[in-house]
């Protein structure tokens, strides 16, 4: 047997029993818009046509998702109101990233379909990913293992907070 080493993720247990039943039973998205004030459903801002929540699974710290409030899969479907606020929405997003983490750089962007690497194909959504110059450090290049610094709870909070003075 070789060396290797074990880090426990057990809040990644959730992610997984979700993927491995019918994925097209809930929309997170949905749910989230029907009950905002719920922790768990990590809503930061609903307000019009959009809503902003944090990634339960993110690739870093106060990755952030854009959607409509409308479940529409196609992104050709969208209003001209609701792709106006989802902008608005995504500017909003980074602004109150740039003041919460000063991050170096952001990724953004929409997986559109399975292929392309997305794990609710159903409700259309947009990531917005703060990034830093050498955020893949030893643990994701040689441990496979994504490091999140701070928890959920403490980044809805934070950011919930920094929210207010934007809006």
């Amino acid at each position: 047997m070789g060396w290797y080493s074990i880090l426990w993720s057990p809040w990644r247990a959730e992610y997984i029993k979700r993927v491995s039943r019918n994925s097209n039973k809930d929309c997170f998205i949905c749910e989230a818009v029907k009950n905002p004030n719920s922790p768990e459903n990590l809503t930061l801002l609903l307000k019009g046509n959009v809503i902003i929540l944090l990634n339960k699974y993110p690739y870093n710290s106060g990755h952030l998702m854009v959607a409509p409030i409308r479940h529409v899969k196609n992104i050709e479907d969208l209003t001209q109101d609701e792709w106006t606020e989802i902008s608005k929405a995504i500017v909003l997003s980074k602004k109150l990233l740039d003041v919460a983490y000063k991050p170096d750089g952001y990724n953004i962007g929409a997986n559109l379909g399975k292929a392309a690497g997305a794990g609710l194909e159903d409700h259309l959504h947009f990531h917005i990913v703060p990034r830093w110059i050498g955020d893949a450090s030893f643990m994701t290049v040689i441990g496979a293992t994504k490091v999140i610094p701070q928890s959920l709870e403490d980044t809805l909070k934070e950011l919930k907070e920094i929210l207010k003075n934007l809006i």
